[in-house]
């Protein structure tokens, strides 16, 4: 499938070349290969550059595996030379360095990106592991972050302090990579999206330069950033909104049921949630299909997880039809919000977010669910324990929802990010033994179908793919917006920073090595 999905996109890429450009240094012909430079070389040119603080290492060091740890490992980027930068200005110097020698970069905060573009990568990772400042500007109503911060330290700290922000929802996540995005998190409901609470970004663009980005100054730059940000430069600081923390204490009831349940289960959420109207504080909720044998080995169980901002009392009132359902399994508390996550299963040690293992992944966007369709993929899941039982094994389809009433209130134009009416987010994630040709195979079958039953169940919606949880073989308009005019003002931010598409990496805008322009 890896080689296949090479060959494809070699023949994708494309030169656009006018009459009267000019190559910059960094493409022309260098005087010696660098493809295969070593750590020893980057140390000696390089190391005199940056700050003292500045680790520079390659395969044979004992940091290497921790630094280059991937959570998906079905197409992992080939990382020559690692560099953890000490200070915010040296990521500059280094893509300097890497622009004059040919060599290609890859900014890293945490290794959670799951597509197979990065499985052509091969060059020098900037690891941002050291830049995690945070500092809490006067008057408390923003903070600026450095940026390798993740989510589980930016929500600990903050809470710690009196305050909130809007993460993602697993604690081992960086901010900034989802929130290039868009960045969905249990926030959304009451402050919109990630995205959608930057106040400025220090960005280093792929020529090297540094920028501040903000409404005054790059808004252009600012605007695809907020859902295309990938694609543009890489963001060593960025300043957003804070929020006062709220209630002490949230709610969250976990329920296991079987299979017989179902439609009740969907019909219930269905409830809760509407098209839309998710109560404010019901921040999120997900679900799961999954194999727990303990329960049974003749299919797959239904695990749900409901998270309430405020009271046990109230919370449990909108809850009232899931508790009229026979459960095998349920629990309920009330912990401080950095909690939350651990008692969810998405805290930094939970099963989220095990790292290094092979994912075969597939992803849609949802209104509301229908229940056929959900019928139809948990009957798929049980047909494949009794045929592919290995498969089955590691199979896991995920059903995310928030409260987007904030997310809604944001005018859809103001930023790259084009999919405000999607309030479910659908991930097919199975993990699979590595080096099974068979098995991966079936599990890619596997993922195309359930992705065809979701959209399908939508009939006359145009087929999304949040680009945070695209595999990548997708449409670029599946990623970025089915209107021309985004897909248009994207590339042409595209050719305005980023000519020679030196961030081309993670679920490109424009496919190839380069586009010229005059």
């Amino acid at each position: 499938m890896k080689a296949f999905v090479s060959r494809v996109y070699g023949f994708a890429n494309f030169w656009t070349l006018v009459a009267g450009s000019s190559t910059p240094r960094y493409f022309q012909t260098f005087p010696i290969t660098r493809r295969q430079v070593s750590p020893a070389q980057v140390q000696q040119e390089l190391g005199s550059q940056v700050s003292n603080t500045t680790a520079i290492f390659g395969p044979n060091d004992s940091r290497y595996n921790e630094s280059t740890a991937r959570w998906d490992i079905f197409a992992v980027p080939q990382i020559q030379v690692v560099i953890e930068p000490g200070e915010e200005s040296d990521i500059s110097t280094i893509v300097n360095y890497c622009n004059e020698n040919s060599l290609e970069f890859l900014a890293v905060n945490r290794g959670h990106g799951a597509t197979q573009s990065l499985g052509s990568f091969n060059g020098i990772q900037i690891n941002m592991v050291n830049l995690r400042n945070i500092t809490i500007q006067p008057g408390g109503k923003s903070a600026w972050f450095g940026g390798g911060v993740y989510d589980g330290q930016a929500l600990t700290y903050l809470w710690n302090q009196g305050y909130v922000t809007t993460t993602g929802a697993c604690d081992c996540v960086g901010m900034m990579g989802p929130g290039l995005g868009g960045g969905h998190g249990p926030l959304e409901g009451l402050y919109g999206m990630v995205s959608d609470n930057f106040r400025q970004l220090n960005v280093v663009l792929a020529n090297g330069t540094a920028v501040r980005v903000n409404d005054t100054s790059y808004s252009d730059l600012l605007w695809g950033m907020k859902g295309a940000g990938h694609n543009f430069g890489i963001v060593t600081s960025f300043e957003m909104n804070i929020f006062p923390r709220g209630p002490d204490l949230w709610h969250y009831h976990n329920y296991l049921w079987r299979g017989d349940k179902l439609e009740d289960i969907f019909n219930a959420l269905n409830f809760l949630q509407g098209n839309g109207t998710t109560p404010v504080n019901m921040t999120i909720n997900f679900g799961f299909f999954f194999m727990n044998t303990t329960i049974t080995k003749e299919e797959p169980v239904i695990s749900w997880t409901f998270a309430y901002r405020g009271t046990a009392e109230v919370a449990e009132q909108y809850l009232a039809p899931f508790n009229s359902i026979e459960a095998v399994y349920n629990e309920f508390g009330d912990v401080p919000y950095p909690e939350i996550s651990v008692v969810q299963g998405n805290g930094e040690d939970g099963t989220l977010c095990q790292d290094n293992q092979v994912r075969i992944t597939a992803t849609a966007g949802l209104q509301v669910y229908n229940l056929t369709a959900e019928r139809q993929i948990f009957d798929g899941f049980k047909q494949r324990i009794a045929s592919n039982p290995e498969l089955a094994a590691g199979g896991g389809i995920l059903h995310e929802g928030y409260s987007t009433e904030a997310v809604e209130d944001k005018n859809p134009d103001d930023s790259a990010y084009p999919f405000r009416a999607d309030h479910h987010l659908m991930l097919f994630d199975t993990i699979i033994p590595p080096g099974n040709s068979s098995i991966e195979h079936a599990a890619w079958e596997w993922a195309n179908e359930v992705r065809a039953q979701w959209n399908d169940g939508q009939p006359g919606r145009p087929i999304d793919a949040y680009v945070n949880y695209a595999n990548g073989f997708e449409p670029v308009e599946q990623w970025y917006g089915h209107e021309a005019w985004r897909l248009e003002r994207l590339r042409g931010l595209k050719l305005q920073y980023d000519p020679y598409n030196r961030f081309r990496y993670y679920n490109p805008i424009i496919q190839g090595n380069v586009t010229v322009v005059s």
